[in-house]
């Protein structure tokens, strides 16, 4: 696995990529987790060739009260696991890298990016899609894989390919649970052990709001009550959402129907975590845990 610490190496690399050689790319800001392992696996699956990743702690999507300094940054580990995993090369670089000065230009996605976690973290989505959208041109890869418990993330960025004609296809990758269903998420390093069993409600909450809508509930706020008694009952006062929205565009539901997404992000300690459960409502019916969206072909 060739390891690429600036953009020099990068372009390089890429340069020496053979005609037609198909290339799959899986952004991330490291402290990897078996989460990170499937989008890397469905980036082999897809690409048949080259799979690059990148690590990079994207310091315009915290806000000023956020935890850019102590997000977890264990590049070793990283590296390991990429390459176990079977990626061909890493891209590491620098901030003067993708920031070489003041960022003046910025890539807005509107409406998608302002409920749920747009509401709470202002100016996030604006610097996800502004590194994205760094990326995206500095690799040029054919596809990229997006891992599905970064839900509104994955939809801003869809947005964003979409609008800008970015030439590139968009996967998502399933989400990886522990065993007892929390979410596996980088954040998880914050928690104590008491936080961590905690935690757990955030999974028994949604699965909450899945047992609501089996029984036939198809009103929305009550789908939503179900979920957040779950994790209220749980200990957990410091609740920034508990919303059922349609999943392509996070408008908001009055009824449930089609395919929506439960979504909610909470406080445990000093960790915020986010997760979400994607459904597909057909009358009676209900399909649990489906896509978020389709695969681009």
């Amino acid at each position: 696995m060739e390891i690429l610490r600036a953009n020099e190496p990068l372009a390089r690399y890429l340069a020496a990529r053979r005609a037609g050689e198909y290339l799959a790319f899986v952004p991330t800001m490291g402290a990897l987790h078996d989460g990170h392992g499937a989008c890397v696996a469905k980036a082999r699956a897809v690409a048949k060739a080259r799979v690059l990743c990148s690590i990079f702690v994207n310091p315009t999507q915290f806000g000023p009260s956020e935890d850019v300094d102590r997000y977890p940054r264990t590049l070793d580990a990283d590296l390991a696991k990429l390459d176990a995993w079977g990626c061909d090369a890493v891209y590491v670089p620098a901030v003067h890298d993708l920031y070489p000065e003041p960022q003046h230009a910025w890539v807005t996605v509107d409406e998608v990016a302002e409920p749920l976690d747009g509401r709470f973290r202002p100016g996030h989505f604006r610097g996800v899609a502004t590194v994205v959208a760094k990326l995206f041109h500095l690799v040029r890869a054919d596809v990229a894989v997006f891992g599905q418990k970064d839900a509104q993330q994955a939809l801003v960025i869809r947005a964003m390919v979409r609008q800008l004609a970015f030439p590139v296809k968009l996967k998502l990758a399933r989400t990886v649970r522990e065993r007892d269903g929390l979410a596996m998420s980088s954040r998880n390093a914050y928690l104590s052990p008491p936080e961590r069993t905690t935690a757990v409600a955030l999974w028994r909450a949604l699965s909450a709001g899945k047992a609501a809508l089996e029984a036939g509930e198809r009103e929305a706020r009550a789908v939503e009550r179900a979920a957040a008694d779950v994790v209220q009952d749980a200990g957990i006062d410091r609740v920034d959402y508990v919303e059922l929205r349609r999943a392509h565009d996070l408008s908001a539901l009055e009824r449930a129907e089609g395919r929506a997404i439960l979504a909610l992000a909470a406080w445990v300690g000093s960790a915020r975590l986010i997760d979400n459960m994607v459904f597909d409502i057909q009358g009676r019916r209900v399909e649990s845990d489906v896509a978020l969206f389709d695969d681009d072909e």
